[in-house]
């Protein structure tokens, strides 16, 4: 070989070697930038894996909130008497800031006129409302509630409202007791012509049973 022929060879091989040194340097750098990327791409695997549980966990809570809002609705979607188990034909009213149950008897299917005796057609209702409140509701109290019209006494034997609303209270409570509730459950109230709930006197003529339930 030639000495021109060598160092030809040797100058090209000085050149390519320049060329090649800036290129190594360049991929030193994408290796290293590349890696980083990698690590944090397993950094962010691993952080949705983690999200994915937890979101997974969140769904499964919301599930059952929203399940149990859905019985909710349902529960309120039905009608007070079917609720709280006197079943249709009954007057049921809940109160829920008083925490009270109550059941609304007029008079005129319990008493005649001017009367304080149970009639004997009375007898099924009240049997009835009785059964419920020693299956469903035992143990809790009781009141039997006596209301009149504002009309004053005049041929009965009673000295005022007061007395025949107490009295007719007195013949529900003891009625119940005798048919095996809990004396220390069932309250008699008379409340006379006070507590009016229509300007319809008929209406205000009944008796209550309100059963607290705290």
């Amino acid at each position: 070989m030639r000495i021109a022929d060598k160092k030809s060879i040797v100058l090209l091989l000085c050149l390519v070697s320049i060329v090649l040194m800036p290129g190594c340097t360049n991929w030193k750098k994408k290796y290293i930038l590349l890696d980083a990327e990698n690590k944090n791409f397993k950094g962010l695997l691993e952080r949705s894996t983690s999200e994915k549980g937890q979101l997974a966990d969140r769904v499964a809570q919301d599930q059952a909130t929203i399940d149990e809002l859905q019985r909710q609705i349902e529960k309120l979607n039905k009608k007070p008497e079917d609720v709280t188990g006197f079943g249709p034909g009954y007057d049921v009213a809940f109160d829920p800031k008083a925490g009270t149950i109550t059941v609304t008897l007029p008079n005129a299917i319990l008493f005649d006129s001017g009367k304080a005796d149970l009639k004997k057609a009375t007898i099924a209702e009240l049997d009835h409302i009785r059964s419920v409140l020693s299956q469903t509701y035992a143990g809790r109290q009781v009141d039997v509630v006596g209301h009149t019209d504002t009309d004053p006494i005049v041929k009965s034997k009673w000295k005022d409202n007061w007395e025949l609303s107490a009295q007719r209270s007195l013949t529900v409570t003891r009625y119940l007791i005798e048919r095996g509730m809990s004396e220390k459950e069932v309250r008699a109230i008379g409340c006379g012509e006070s507590r009016p709930v229509a300007a319809n006197k008929a209406k205000n003529r009944r008796v209550e049973i309100v059963v607290h339930m705290r």
